[in-house]
C-alpha cells in the first residue's frame, strides 16, 4: 500500500531561483521524465490563494478536453436513448 502511494505522490526535482526576467529553468531531470523539449509548450496556471505555481504541457490539456467532450457525447447520447425507450414504455 505504501509503495503504492509513493508512487502517486508528486515527484520533487529540486528548487529554483526567479531570475530578474521572471524566468526559471526547469531541472534537467524534470525535463527527461516529462519530455519536455525546447518546442514544448506549457501553461501556466496559479493556484488557490496565489500560493502555488502549476506549469502543464499544453498538449495534455488538449487531450483531456478532447477525452472529456467524447465523454460527455456518449452520456447525452445514452441519456436521449433511455428518455425515448422510458416514454415508449410509459404509453
Amino acid at each position: 500500500m505504501m509503495n503504492n502511494l509513493a508512487e502517486k505522490a508528486p515527484k520533487f526535482y529540486g528548487a529554483v531561483t526567479v531570475g530578474e526576467r521572471g524566468q526559471v529553468a526547469i531541472p534537467a531531470e524534470a525535463r527527461r521524465d516529462l519530455d519536455i523539449t525546447p518546442t514544448t509548450k506549457l501553461l501556466v496556471l496559479g493556484g488557490h490563494e496565489k500560493k502555488a505555481l502549476i506549469f502543464i504541457k499544453a498538449e495534455s490539456v488538449t487531450e483531456f478536453l478532447a477525452n472529456a467532450t467524447a465523454i460527455l457525447s456518449h452520456l447525452e447520447q445514452m441519456l436521449k436513448t433511455n428518455h425515448v425507450e422510458a416514454s415508449e414504455q410509459n404509453r
